[in-house]
């Protein structure tokens, strides 16, 4: 009875990560299909065109937001949103994700970085304030590192000296994969 119930967690292992994604994004697909088929005419409606007009919307967007004036109003629109009370949470987690992906993108997060806090307990963390530390403490060379939490979006942003630094040869990717799973990896498949 153990093996049988072993050989069924390892086949749910197997299937269970691939099989939610695919659903997660059939989801998605489909998501994005019933929301904008009543904008699209029937007679030009086709399976697919939902999210290619989503997709189109979503450049048309980016575009906007580089005028000035949609600029202002954004930020209006940022200010307001930050006063209200259960909405400035949300609001401000969904910013603070899409900026911890965004610097990872921009090169902004220059390094990883393991963090000496002393008593034989490292850390992993992404050098995002060099000049930030410079300034908030001048003369003793600190650096900002954001330290992620893990299981959760959330963090801290502390400033260590540099001498507590020692880049690791990973990439932003893989160490924020490690550090939001609490370093449980799945293993890559072999070439």
């Amino acid at each position: 009875m153990n093996k049988l119930a072993g050989l069924i967690l390892k086949g749910l292992v197997a299937v269970l990560p691939l099989a939610l994604t695919l659903y997660f994004l059939y989801w998605l697909v489909s998501s994005l299909e019933l929301l904008l088929e009543p904008v699209i005419p029937p007679q030009f409606y086709m399976p697919g065109l939902g999210l290619l007009t989503a997709l189109l919307l979503l450049i048309l967007v980016g575009l906007v937001v580089n005028f000035y004036g949609i600029r202002w109003l954004i930020s209006i629109g940022n200010t307001l949103l930050t006063k209200i009370p259960l909405i400035k949470s949300l609001y401000g987690a969904i910013q603070d994700i899409l900026t911890v992906f965004n610097l990872s993108r921009e090169n902004k997060m220059q390094s990883v970085v393991s963090v000496d806090m002393g008593n034989d307990i490292a850390l992993i963390g992404f050098i995002t304030g060099e000049l930030t530390g410079q300034k908030l403490y001048p003369g003793e060379e600190r650096v900002g590192v954001y330290i992620p939490l893990s299981y959760q979006i959330g963090g801290y942003t502390i400033y260590v000296h540099r001498d507590k630094l020692t880049p690791l040869n990973i990439s932003v990717e893989e160490a924020m994969r490690l550090t939001l799973t609490g370093g449980v990896q799945a293993a890559k498949p072999k070439a």
